[in-house]
């Protein structure tokens, strides 16, 4: 089941997040000291916590029971332009349809906020995760080499 988080789930969110993040940088190789600001190394509580009170991110987790096994937040809409970030699932319950129905929800909700159009980030590298997305509808529009990342950064965006 999906539910809006409040403050006291950060910390579980926070340890969905950089749980399903290392995954990713274990696949490419990714260590705190070649990529500090990826997201399984550069996401905390603080942080977390500062989208959830300062941005006013919606938060979403879902819930095994009364544990969370996957999470996504969305940026307000901007011109009916939003971002999805972060979606994660444990890797333990991938595999499941967890990931597709938080994606699904994640495009409800941006529609409910008057969103048109998602925009997400992704490891440009991870060929698995852009077909993924694709399968959804999004589009690639970009990709940005950092000098602080080993990694492309790649850009889709799909409308709502």
């Amino acid at each position: 089941m999906i539910r809006i988080i409040n403050q006291s789930h950060i910390p579980k969110c926070v340890s969905v997040i950089k749980r399903a993040f290392q995954t990713v940088a274990d696949e490419f190789g990714f260590t705190p000291e070649n990529a500090p600001r990826f997201t399984a190394f550069a996401m905390s509580e603080e942080r977390l916590l500062w989208q959830f009170a300062n941005e006013k991110r919606p938060m979403f987790a879902y819930f095994d029971g009364d544990k969370i096994v996957g999470y996504y937040s969305l940026t307000l809409p901007k011109d009916g332009v939003c971002e999805l970030n972060n979606l994660a699932v444990l890797p333990e319950y991938r595999h499941n349809g967890i990931g597709k129905t938080l994606l699904l929800h994640a495009f409800d909700e941006a529609r409910k906020m008057g969103c048109t159009q998602m925009k997400i980030g992704i490891v440009e590298e991870n060929i698995v995760l852009r077909s993924w997305y694709e399968s959804f509808g999004f589009v690639h529009t970009d990709t940005e080499k950092f000098d602080f990342f080993p990694f492309t950064c790649g850009y889709m965006e799909v409308k709502l």
